[in-house]
């Protein structure tokens, strides 16, 4: 629907309008009544009259607070007329808590979100389309076209990137060259490598494989890199199934990774238990900081075709906010290369923009060239509304396999595709 700019007269916390049938499709997902609206607040400066523009994100860590404060207070010195009041909830939390504001009309205007979450909440009709903004501002070519991909479904576009992290293969130099192994550079290669790298006190490899969106983020690189998508599951899967079954049977993989997160995987990796990782480049500090470890960062091995996942938040405008316009502003002075650089260096971050590759503190950084060079390599996990229920699928499909030996990755592969099917875009 369209948007209109709204005035001064408009309340303070405005109201918005959403079709009812994306209320009953939200409601029909069960995505209503997650959890309670148990969001912390915090605002910009109220230092202006009128109605304040309402943002929302997942930004929670303490850690990472001066860096949205002075974002907030460069766009206010930059843009007098505008106002920013900013409420921060945990990350599982905002995505139910802007899906519930469906039904009660309490929505924010502007909202930074993890980019998987723009299928989905696109899909329900929730975020403005961008489209003639964008094609007025001519900066889309600017973008690393799987980061820009992701904000963007059918020909609306719903989301800027902000940020953008990828996976990698991070491995122990000390462990490669006590087994005298080369980086696996494929799936053979990684295989064989593995069970070098296997010893009484170690796993060659180590993923998570937890059972939530983490361990889905790090399986689907393994689906893509068969050449496959969802949408043939059942050969595609199996394949990459496989690969994690023999991974487990060779010992070089643990079944404990299904209770595993990213963090887990890299305190495994810290303590030298595992040889080898996947993870992203918000675990360098935490690996640097670990005396003693060497370690090296390098692409993740390919199968028929190198894939990673792609990562990061990206910047949505609210469908129904009167506040269209001033949203936009903001997400357009976020982007000056002036403002993103110290930005993203700030908050630890990597840009989503190819023509910064070499203007901050990562063009300097080894290890963070081999990730921004993953990302044009990186795929967005954009396929809908219904992805929530996909993700859940693939993710029982992986656990299982690794946890039951006598599981058959073909038959598993095959009963989650019959369940994901009526789900897929």
């Amino acid at each position: 629907m369209r948007n209109t700019r709204g005035s001064a007269s408009d309340p303070a916390s405005s109201r918005h309008s959403i079709p009812r049938r994306t209320i009953l499709r939200a409601a029909g997902h069960g995505l209503l009544a997650t959890t309670a609206l148990g969001a912390v607040t915090g605002c910009g400066r109220a230092t202006r009259d009128g109605p304040a523009l309402q943002w929302w994100d997942y930004i929670i860590e303490p850690e990472r607070q001066a860096g949205v404060a002075a974002l907030i207070a460069e766009i206010e010195q930059a843009n007098p007329d505008i106002r920013i009041e900013r409420r921060v909830f945990p990350y599982a939390e905002l995505q139910p808590a802007l899906l519930r504001g469906a039904v009660s009309g309490e929505l924010p205007d502007i909202a930074v979100v993890d980019t998987v979450a723009v299928g989905v909440l696109g899909g329900y009709g929730l975020l403005a389309d961008l489209s003639d903004h964008v094609r007025r501002w001519g900066m889309a070519e600017q973008y690393v076209p799987a980061a820009w991909d992701a904000g963007v479904i059918g020909d609306r576009v719903l989301s800027v990137p902000n940020n953008s992290n990828c996976l990698a293969l991070i491995s122990n130099v000390d462990h490669l060259d006590e087994a005298e192994v080369d980086v696996p550079a494929d799936w053979t290669e990684l295989t064989e490598a593995g069970r070098a790298l296997t010893a009484p006190d170690r796993r060659g490899l180590a993923v998570a494989a937890t059972a939530s969106e983490e361990g889905v983020f790090q399986f689907l690189p393994f689906l893509w890199q068969t050449g496959g998508d969802l949408a043939d599951f059942e050969s595609a899967g199996a394949e990459a199934l496989d690969l994690h079954r023999r991974l487990v049977s060779d010992g070089t993989l643990s079944a404990q990774a299904v209770g595993w997160t990213q963090q887990d995987v890299a305190g495994q990796f810290t303590s030298g238990a595992v040889s080898m990782m996947l993870n992203g480049p918000w675990q360098l500090p935490t690996l640097r900081a670990a005396e003693g470890l060497r370690f090296r960062v390098d692409p993740l091995p390919a199968g028929r075709t190198r894939a990673s996942c792609l990562g990061g938040e990206g910047w949505t405008v609210i469908a129904g906010s009167n506040k269209v316009e001033a949203a936009w502003r903001v997400i357009e002075h976020s982007q000056r290369s002036e403002v993103l650089v110290p930005y993203l260096d700030t908050m630890g971050l990597l840009p989503a923009r190819t023509d910064l590759t070499d203007s901050g503190p990562w063009a300097r950084d080894p290890e963070l060239q081999v990730f921004l060079a993953e990302l044009h390599h990186a795929r967005p996990r954009a396929y809908g509304a219904g992805y929530p229920e996909i993700s859940q699928e693939v993710s029982r499909a992986h656990q299982t396999v690794l946890s039951d030996p006598a599981a058959d990755p073909r038959s598993v592969a095959e009963a989650a595709f019959q369940r994901i099917a009526g789900d897929l875009p």
